[in-house]
């Protein structure tokens, strides 16, 4: 391994572009030397704009460049078990965006591709380094609020995605209650045993036609006894939701949602605040730089990764779960799936 890790990147679309500007300009010790997008022209574009050295409309000369040590996998999501698969058979070290794929079993197969080739491996779950939701997985591991006995998180999305997207995403689930799976387990610091689900369609009819609902609570029952409930919806009108909070034997602790700024305005009607901040882009803007400094510390420096293979699986697991107690209107074990 070089001073730096030498950084290629697989997709060039919103998160492809972003990642590629944190790592030219806030990380230090990685070097992105490549960028390829099956739409050669993004790719073109984010180079220019980025000084990144190459850019492919194909992912081959990227994965077959020896100088290049790391991945960051950052496609459609269809592509990516097998770009992860080819990226470690050229023994390169991956940062996969989530979901690894929708199917199990092919999970199983690119996580037994990984181990076999002896690369290092890390899925983009970016949640877990928000400052909020870090501090209440600190304080919880901690004891601050005694034996946690009740878990509930808010997100809320301002606005549903493209009817397209929902068709090729997995469902709500799989492309957005995922993170919130991830972060059940992450704050509570125990697995789930069992998830049941009530959802349906209230945002829009489109959604539903596609196959997919866009408002839902899920309950969770955790391997310790505790329980959660998750809510989730397509669309809230006053922006971004995304709130946490952790009940135990000896207190409580909660987040609230990140402002633009902390004033107020009271008058003779009214106290008002500016609506959260609007979406992932700038909610958790922060979040994604100290993914990728955890991620490339680890590829230079060794130790664990953040968010492993498993963790990954175990997300996609929990939405098999739900997909199945929604369909079934009944509660389902994780040992179902």
């Amino acid at each position: 391994m070089t001073e730096n890790a030498k950084v290629g990147i697989i997709g060039a679309g919103r998160i492809g572009s972003l990642h590629a500007e944190h790592l030219v300009t806030r990380i230090p010790r990685a070097d992105v030397v490549a960028i390829s997008d099956v739409r050669k022209e993004v790719a073109e574009s984010c180079a220019a704009r980025l000084s990144i050295p190459e850019a492919f409309g194909n992912p081959a000369p990227l994965l077959q460049d020896p100088d290049i040590d790391v991945v960051l996998i950052c496609s459609s999501t269809n592509t990516h078990a097998a770009l992860v698969e080819a990226a470690a058979a050229a023994g390169k070290h991956i940062f996969c965006e989530k979901p690894i794929d929708l199917d199990l079993a092919r999970v199983d197969r690119v996580l037994a591709a990984v181990e076999k080739a002896g690369v290092k491996f890390m899925v983009g779950f970016n949640r877990r380094f928000d400052h909020n939701f870090r501090r209440v997985r600190d304080l919880v591991a901690a004891g601050a609020i005694g034996t946690p006995q009740i878990l509930h998180i808010i997100s809320r999305d301002p606005a549903p995605p493209p009817i397209e997207y929902v068709k090729v995403s997995g469902g709500i689930f799989l492309d957005m209650t995922i993170h919130d799976f991830d972060m059940a387990r992450y704050l509570m610091g125990c697995e789930v045993e069992e998830v049941y689900v009530a959802g349906g369609v209230m945002v829009d009819p489109a959604i539903g036609e596609a196959g997919d609902i866009d408002t839902t609570v899920i309950m969770l029952r955790f391997e310790n006894g505790a329980i959660g409930t998750i809510d989730n919806s397509r669309r809230a009108v006053y922006g971004y939701d995304q709130r946490v909070e952790i009940f135990g034997s000896g207190g409580v602790v909660r987040t609230e949602n990140d402002f633009p700024n902390t004033a107020s305005v009271s008058d003779g009607q009214s106290i008002h605040t500016d609506l959260p901040l609007n979406f992932f882009m700038d909610r958790y803007t922060e979040s994604y730089v100290m993914e990728l400094q955890a991620f490339i510390d680890y590829v230079l420096g060794g130790g664990e990764p953040s968010a492993t293979g498993q963790d990954g699986r175990m997300a996609i697991a929990m939405g098999y779960a739900a997909r199945k107690s929604y369909a079934e209107h009944r509660p389902v074990a994780l040992t179902e799936v």
